[in-house]
């Protein structure tokens, strides 16, 4: 493959990813938004577009992938700085690789953030359905099937040889 080909798709991809990040950054803002707002059919359909963007970054990786696969180096971090160093002398597509990568970093802290939020709501709302239910002080212990098991007998096996 001529360099000139393999700097254009790459130039491509990077393009289509950082787009794509762009989509997905915002989207985790509005996700955040919509987190602290209550605001469940909004927040549904905020889920539904990152699904998408996510979908569209594995595209990407997988058709980066392919290159470096036909181009016989490595798929990981070390193939492709190979393969940029090979076909971008001038290494203005390294720069733009590492805002992809420094914007990817963002994301996975906002998603992180959101993440954080919705395991905290869990939780209050675990230990409301227990005082609702009078079960809150008992303790959770997994039952035979796998499942979380509280019972009010206190002869309840906990384990089993």
């Amino acid at each position: 493959m001529d360099p000139r080909i393999c700097r254009d798709t790459l130039e491509r991809l990077l393009t289509e990813e950082a787009g794509t990040l762009a989509r997905l950054e915002e989207l985790l803002d509005k996700e955040h938004e919509f987190l602290t707002s209550n605001d469940v059919d909004e927040l549904e359909k905020a889920g539904e577009a990152r699904q998408s963007c996510i979908a569209a970054m594995i595209a990407i990786e997988d058709e980066r992938r392919s290159l470096c696969r036909m181009m016989s180096v490595s798929a990981d971090a070390m193939g492709l700085d190979k393969l940029l160093n090979w076909c971008d002398p001038s290494h203005q597509l390294k720069t733009r690789w590492a805002a992809c990568a420094q914007r990817a970093a963002h994301c996975r802290s906002l998603n992180d953030r959101n993440g954080a939020l919705v395991a905290a709501r869990l939780k209050r709302v675990e230990g409301m359905l227990g005082v609702i239910t009078g079960r809150a002080s008992q303790p959770k212990v997994y039952g035979s099937k796998g499942s979380y098991e509280v019972s009010g007998r206190s002869d309840r096996v906990i384990a089993r040889v």
